[in-house]
């Protein structure tokens, strides 16, 4: 029987799944995936919002009765497609399968670790100690070592990166509670499970990086299903380079001084290394100067200053290999962090060489901290030959992936050249559920007014709206601008990104029932408000990633010296994409309604802005707020009618 008959009129999904309404968006995508894994092909398909891409990919993934990986993206996902999806599915089909979720290292307890931090754990603040002390009340109690269900320590606690390990710093066999090590226990199951749940960095950092311990943590599957899958091209452009981090480095010297107090205590010359490497360190940073920058490590190296202090950084790391070396053997902790000492030594070297050319060279400092990365100009070839080198079939699937209903830009940057492409528009009434607006007699851009003046326009929209609206901001600066602004004048809730945890933002967002969030990059995607709590979408301008982004002027260089033209080729179908995602908060059920306002003139003054417009959903536009307001009006009626005759 084939898989489309699961999402027919009478089929088991629509018996079985109380309020599932079969879908022909749904039906076809799932018969184009079985065709795929019958085959073993690659396809790609874009499934817009509303088409249910999940069960689309799960019903086929189940029947076939093969090994499958499912990559979502981000760890959010990943639970929910594991605890709430999936079982759906299961008990739907009444698969007899068996099931896993597998996640990244540091997201597992490491109980040697814990058991160094309760030896060594003097010179720890006040704070942290509490925290190691939960954590170890909690191992105690806990049956997978899964961190984020350790409640009474805050999800970024700094006790965190003390307690799990990473690829780097694991012992893999050599650990002495091996054994009872969670992350192993965890790949046991996905190695017996018949379907795994990862996301896509624990992939990229799996399929990149071979484990020193006990081999790769993802097993070898004959599906691949990617789901977000428009992030996976920056995702491997990260894992395809190499990256040296001040957490690395702070935790190499916090592994030699524990290895002193525990293990080598003759060896005093340890904790004068590892003291002399973290203020190396931090005076690296203190180098670079602003907080929250990204910039060229080419053009930073030009300087004879930092350059002075990362030659100081490396005669530090230098040292502490030389010193580590004098007691090899008398401790594994020691022994393992010598190894990574060897790593980054070698690292740090490739990323002082900025002469070799396929590269971009960049950093970024962040509170205390600092990345230093070199990323290839494309990952085309190499992620075709992952492909290549996998006997599987591929699912690539999302609900921004196409550029004006075409999918080449996507497939050239993953060199997908002979994939199967599929493009299912959303079943929702975009004609009648929305409207979207470009205000008239808009501010200027980047002007130090622009907030205020925004804010002032924008007032009149949102208090007729009752709030039940997002603002989506381009940057940070805009976004607290706003937040100020409409904090001063809103006589309304008004949240912003940063204030608390996403989902706590969400929860008081949804209970308040009349909030304004003031938000940046991590609301433009992966947030589900369904009904009226949610009714007014606005963003600042259109999403252009800045020109001075190390790693889009990595794709622009790439893209010049093969004949492109950057703009049309790169920066636009970047900012058309983040542009969807955002536009797709809106609309997530086929009874939701609002408006979407856009407030840049680019998007109808110049003619790229048809690409844009042709990009997104087919809404009835206005450049009157007036309209905007008195749509929304009266949305907001009839739903209150309908509510009332249907109750």
């Amino acid at each position: 029987m084939p898989v489309s008959d699961d999402f027919a009129e009478n089929g088991i999904l629509t018996r079985t799944i109380p309020g599932f309404h079969p879908r022909e968006a749904q039906r076809q995508m799932a018969k184009s995936i079985e065709e795929t894994i019958d085959k073993q092909g690659v396809l790609i398909a874009e499934a817009g919002t509303g088409t249910g891409k999940t069960y689309a990919y799960l019903v086929p993934a189940l029947r076939s009765g093969k090994k499958t990986i499912i990559s979502t993206g981000s760890k959010a996902l990943q639970d929910q497609l594991y605890s709430r999806d999936l079982p759906t599915i299961i008990e739907a089909i009444n698969y007899d399968g068996n099931t896993a979720l597998l996640k990244g290292r540091s997201n597992y307890l490491c109980l040697e670790r814990l058991d160094q931090q309760m030896l060594s754990g003097g010179d720890l603040e006040a704070e942290v100690l509490s925290d190691v002390m939960y954590v170890r009340q909690w191992s105690t109690q806990t049956e997978d070592g899964d961190v984020s269900r350790c409640h009474s320590v805050a999800e970024d606690s700094r006790v965190w990166p003390l307690v799990t390990s990473t690829n780097d710093n694991c012992l893999g066999s050599d650990c002495p509670r091996y054994k009872e090590c969670y992350v192993l226990s965890a790949r046991k199951k996905a190695m017996d499970a018949d379907i795994v749940v990862v996301n896509h960095h624990l992939f990229m950092a799996d399929t990149v990086v071979k484990d020193t311990g006990f081999g790769e943590l993802i097993p070898e599957a004959e599906i691949m299903i990617f789901d977000e899958a428009h992030q996976i091209p920056d995702i491997a452009s990260h894992y395809f380079g190499q990256q040296l981090t001040s957490r690395q480095l702070f935790d190499l010297a916090r592994d030699m001084t524990v290895a002193y107090r525990t293990e080598v205590r003759d060896q005093v010359q340890l904790q004068k290394s590892a003291d002399r490497l973290t203020q190396m360190v931090m005076d690296f940073r203190l180098a670079l100067g602003d907080t929250g920058y990204r910039g060229n490590l080419r053009e930073l190296l030009q300087g004879g200053e930092t350059k002075r202090f990362l030659t100081l950084l490396d005669d530090a790391l230098e040292l502490s290999y030389d010193v580590m070396k004098l007691s090899l053997g008398r401790s594994q902790l020691l022994d393992s962090a010598f190894e990574r000492a060897t790593v980054y030594r070698n690292r740090l070297k490739r990323l002082i060489d900025t002469t070799i050319p396929g590269y971009s060279y960049w950093f970024e400092s962040y509170g205390r901290h600092f990345l230093l990365a070199i990323t290839p100009l494309s990952v085309a070839d190499k992620f075709r030959e992952l492909i290549k080198s996998h006997k599987s079939s591929w699912v690539f699937t999302s609900a921004t992936l196409s550029v004006n209903e075409q999918m080449s830009y996507y497939t050239d940057r993953l060199g997908l050249e002979n994939a199967t492409t599929l493009i299912l528009n959303s079943p929702f009434d975009y004609q009648h559920q929305t409207l979207l607006c470009v205000p008239r007699y808009l501010p200027p851009l980047n002007q130090s007014y622009t907030a205020k003046r925004l804010a002032a326009m924008l007032t009149p929209v949102i208090l007729k709206n009752q709030g039940r609206c997002f603002f989506l901001c381009t940057s940070h600066a805009m976004m607290r601008g706003l937040a100020e602004e409409f904090k001063a004048s809103l006589p309304l809730p008004v949240l912003m990104q940063g204030e608390m945890s996403k989902t706590q933002l969400l929860q008081k967002f949804i209970s308040s029932g009349n909030a304004l969030l003031v938000a940046t990059q991590s609301f433009w995607e992966g947030v589900d408000v369904r009904g009226d709590t949610l009714s007014c979408v606005i963003i600042d301008k259109l999403p252009f990633t800045a020109p001075d982004d190390p790693l889009l002027r990595a794709r622009i260089e790439d893209c010049e010296l093969r004949g492109g033209d950057a703009f049309k080729d790169v920066q636009i179908p970047d900012a058309v994409i983040s542009l969807k995602q955002g536009v797709g908060r809106l609309i997530r059920d086929v009874h939701d309604y609002g408006a979407i306002i856009v407030c840049d003139d680019r998007l109808v003054s110049r003619a790229y802005g048809e690409v844009f417009l042709s990009s997104l959903p087919p809404s009835p536009r206005t450049r009157s707020l007036e309209k905007t307001m008195k749509f929304l009006s009266q949305r907001a009626q009839q739903n209150e009618i309908q509510e009332i005759s249907d109750s």
